[in-house]
């Protein structure tokens, strides 16, 4: 049992990019500038990869509609901000995003699905205007369709890591693990808030 979740932490580390410097749009291009921006903080991290846990938790349509209104809902969120629309305490909702959301998966938390869409889509938008606050010189478009992608793979990086897990240690087991994944999700954003 100690070596499985040892194996799967270890996994679950290895499938997380690390952070690196945002590209410059002038010399890689919007899109590739984009693509590098959720990949560049750790809260954007933690978070989509437990939006993917806790729709692989929730199972059925969840697995998709899930994660798909998350990247829906940042992209209306990126739009605001691009056209100058204001929004408040942006950094401390995209932390307990984190938080929030980690402990979703970690307890389990059974709702519908369109309860799942709504709640990863309140937290999402401030996702995408903080996106659309760090534009910078890279066009509009090709930067949104460009961390859209990145998204969208951190998600299915989450749901890959729930659904993995579940088949290498079986169903019970599996939940439990992909919980305690969740739990610490939950804690990273705990430690980024606190000040880390």
């Amino acid at each position: 049992m100690f070596k499985r979740a040892a194996l799967t932490l270890s996994m679950l580390s290895l499938s997380i990019a690390p952070a690196f410097a945002h590209l410059d749009p002038a010399e890689h291009g919007s899109l590739l500038a984009g693509v590098s921006h959720p990949l560049f903080g750790v809260d954007h991290i933690l978070a989509m990869v437990a939006v993917g846990l806790w729709a692989a938790l929730l199972g059925g349509r969840a697995l998709w509609q899930v994660p798909a209104a998350f990247v829906g809902t940042m992209a209306l969120g990126f739009a605001a901000a691009v056209a100058g629309a204001p929004l408040p305490f942006v950094e401390p909702v995209i932390l307990a995003s984190v938080v929030v959301i980690g402990l979703a998966a970690a307890v389990a938390l059974k709702v519908p699905t369109s309860a799942g869409m709504a709640m990863v889509g309140f937290f999402a938008f401030f996702h995408g205007h903080a996106h659309g606050g760090e534009l910078g010189e890279a066009g509009a478009l090709s930067f949104g369709i460009g961390f859209a992608i990145s998204t969208a793979l951190l998600h299915a990086a989450g749901v890959g890591i729930g659904l993995g897990i579940g088949r290498f240690f079986g169903s019970d087991t599996g939940r439990l693990v992909t919980r305690i994944a969740g739990g610490a999700t939950a804690l990273g954003g705990l430690w980024l808030a606190l000040g880390a």
